[in-house]
């Protein structure tokens, strides 16, 4: 299951900087409306052990003429409609005012649970001056300060428990690989479920969530058994007129967080656009698999040399991981459809796969040997001991004496050589310096 925290609230009173707090970034979510630069969309953020999703909103306001603040109001809507719960963020300089209870009626519409963060408690001579909170009925009011940080560790301690609370039946699922199909709106989604579903009814179960959750559909065929997730089934609210960019990548995290492998599909005749690149490095960053479908491949001009341009041209795009499967694809003829299904699994199989720490050891220090740390400082690396973490995605640690001195174009190397070794391909990598 999915875990979203969306953070709403009037303008002004702190969202940017609880957002950066949560997700332990440097840089608020911006996009680009009538002059104002927003140049990411959500963050991921983890607390006891829980992993979970963070959407920062503008600030809320209604009746107003302005573009940019209508754009705003929706995505705000969007933003309530995806998330598990929401953080209403409110000023206790100022108290309660007119767009709060604007912002405090929408909430009560949604349903969802909701924690009152009264922001700007920045020191002990404004402890209890969020009382008046309480009175819009919401939930809990929480003192913070999303400056100094203080007041949101009791704030996340709660709302993990709201996680911990989510549906754990269906455990046969479960434990099934979960493939997402995603991409920007009109780019095959549809089609390509169907083309892989429509013509063996019979071995099909539909699993139908709400109306704000993916249709997960079990597969069981032709050697295949798991789960494939239907970003496309996913229905909007009819009174929701979305951002198409914000609304097509929002809508796509709830999938790609329940996914072990995405299928990414992009429009052969379109190319890698700003929007496809959002849902990319969404993708990267849960740490999924990923197998890049070009679709409409029917509708290109090509000769023997345009595929190869393309995959150069895609690959390029999306460095500096682009060490994912790509291919080329038609759902109208179904070309290359079973290839798309089997190179998922096997991007599956990669992102699972265990290496033994004597293996690790036996080749990567041989590899390290070979090629050392750059000497920084005149301070000399010497890494003793790798090995691969307990973690969902492929991760490693790697030991030495001066961590902090390796720098990144070496940590890049390291990775390139363990996907050359053991074939991580389609599977982003992590690596981690310990103090030995």
């Amino acid at each position: 299951m999915s875990n979203i925290i969306a953070i709403v609230g009037r303008p002004n009173v702190g969202k940017s900087t609880l957002f950066n707090r949560l997700t332990e970034s440097t840089r608020a979510i911006v996009k680009e409306v009538s002059g104002v630069t927003r140049d990411r969309l959500y963050g991921r953020g983890e607390w006891n052990g829980v992993d979970f999703s963070v959407i920062d909103t503008g600030g809320y306001v209604k009746g107003s003429d302005d573009i940019f603040e209508a754009e705003i109001r929706k995505q705000v809507e969007i933003a309530i409609d995806e998330a598990n719960v929401i953080i209403f963020v409110t000023d206790v300089m100022v108290g309660i005012v007119d767009l709060d209870e604007m912002v405090a009626r929408l909430l009560r519409k949604s349903g969802k649970k909701v924690f009152i963060a009264a922001n700007k408690v920045d020191n002990t001579a404004r402890v209890g001056m969020s009382a008046e909170f309480w009175n819009l009925g919401l939930g809990d009011v929480y003192d913070l300060s999303a400056t100094n940080g203080s007041g949101s560790g009791d704030l996340l301690d709660d709302i993990v428990k709201e996680f911990d609370k989510e549906d754990k039946s269906k455990r046969e699922e479960d434990d099934l690989p979960h493939i997402a199909v995603v991409g920007k709106p009109n780019v095959g989604k549809s089609s390509l479920v169907n083309a892989v579903t429509g013509e063996e009814r019979n071995i099909v179960t539909d699993i139908s969530g709400t109306t704000r959750d993916s249709i997960n559909t079990r597969y069981n065929a032709f050697g295949f058994d798991f789960m494939l997730v239907d970003t496309a089934g996913i229905r909007k609210k009819a009174k929701v007129h979305e951002d198409i960019e914000y609304y097509s990548v929002l809508r796509s995290v709830r999938a790609i967080e329940g996914s072990d492998v995405c299928i990414f599909m992009i429009d052969a005749e379109e190319g890698i656009q700003k929007q496809d690149l959002n849902i990319f490095y969404v993708i990267e960053k849960n740490a999924k698999g990923i197998v890049v479908l070009v679709n409409k491949w029917d509708l290109i001009d090509k000769d023997h040399k345009t595929m190869g341009e393309y995959e150069d041209m895609v690959r390029e795009q999306l460095a500096p991981f682009n060490d994912v499967p790509i291919i080329f694809t038609s759902t109208i003829t179904k070309q290359r459809i079973h290839k798309a299904l089997e190179t998922a699994m096997e991007v599956y199989e990669n992102r699972t796969k265990k290496i033994s720490t004597s293996v690790l050891n036996d080749v990567m220090l041989q590899i390290i040997e070979a090629t050392p740390p750059p000497s920084t400082k005149g301070k000399y690396v010497r890494i003793k001991y790798v090995q691969q973490l307990p973690t969902h995605a492929p991760a490693f640690a790697f030991f030495c004496n001066l961590p902090q001195y390796i720098p990144d174009s070496y940590k890049r190397f390291l990775e390139n050589r363990l996907r050359d070794e053991f074939d991580f391909t389609g599977v982003p990598v992590k690596i981690f310096f310990r103090k030995k």
